[in-house]
């Protein structure tokens, strides 16, 4: 597997975390993987095998483009050989604002929208492999969309604040440091992105976990809760199995596992 992160221009960094490149050659039919929650919206382009869905028991097809918004479980994608992704992270408070697309609750979303008109240019370029070439045209779209759009400084300086914390700071102090009373802010955050300051950052801290699990299996969960604003340990790992499924100890030994071979069932993208 071939992951690559790359900066936004700096007109965008407001609303787009990242953009980011993955390939995926499984060299057999009917592989899935799986996608853990975290704190990020993000619009997925997809290129050469099917990718769908385990949805209600069946298997749904995705269009490309489609949105994978705030998960609240792991998500199982299924798909052939191999598989090609462009994709846009967006702060969940500006992706539906940028798109022009009304916000709403919900993992998986599939939508109409002039964006997906670029899917025939980013696959020319992919299918020769011009990988740099496909993210100049999603950055030019987004450089044109973002120059559309009113800043909101309440929202930035709330999410500025969110980030730099990892989601620990209390909604109150969030509200003051967007100069904002609490019920201005949540009122203003829900209308953005259908979700409450405290429900994204829940899953920024349930995201910075999951990392350090991964890269450092053996931590002290103790001290880890300490140090994220977690009341305790069992605090944690409530937290960790109520987006994750399985306990912090269980993801671990998963993360040890991974580390010598990405086994099919393991996450498919950890960010950094």
């Amino acid at each position: 597997m071939q992951h690559q992160e790359f900066e936004p221009p700096e007109e965008l960094r407001d609303t787009i975390k990242c953009f980011w490149y993955n390939r995926r050659d499984s060299g057999e039919p009917g592989s899935s993987f799986e996608v853990q929650p975290d704190g990020y919206a993000e619009i997925i382009f997809h290129f050469g095998s099917a990718l769908s869905i385990s949805y209600n028991g069946a298997k749904q097809p995705l269009p490309s483009p489609f949105m994978m918004g705030l998960l609240n479980q792991p998500v199982v994608f299924y798909t052939e050989n191999r598989l090609e992704i462009i994709a846009i992270r967006c702060f969940p408070w500006t992706v539906f604002d940028l798109l022009g697309l009304q916000p709403g609750k919900g993992g998986v979303r599939i939508f109409e929208h002039p964006i997906a008109r670029l899917q025939s240019t980013l696959n020319s370029s992919i299918h020769a492999g011009r990988i740099d070439e496909a993210l100049a045209e999603v950055k030019q779209y987004f450089l044109d969309a973002r120059s559309e759009i009113a800043g909101d400084s309440m929202l930035y300086k709330a999410g500025v604040a969110m980030r730099k914390t990892n989601g620990t700071m209390p909604v109150s102090q969030v509200a003051a440091a967007a100069h904002a009373t609490v019920r201005t802010l949540e009122r203003n955050f829900k209308q953005s992105s259908g979700y409450s300051v405290k429900d994204v950052s829940g899953l920024m801290r349930f995201e910075q976990v999951r990392n350090r699990l991964w890269h450092y299996p053996d931590c002290n969960l103790a001290g880890l809760a300490h140090e994220l604003g977690y009341t305790d340990q069992p605090h944690l790992s409530r937290e960790f199995k109520r987006y994750s499924g399985i306990t912090p100890g269980a993801f671990a030994r998963k993360a040890k596992k991974g580390k010598q071979a990405v086994s099919n069932d393991f996450v498919a993208f950890i960010q950094s």
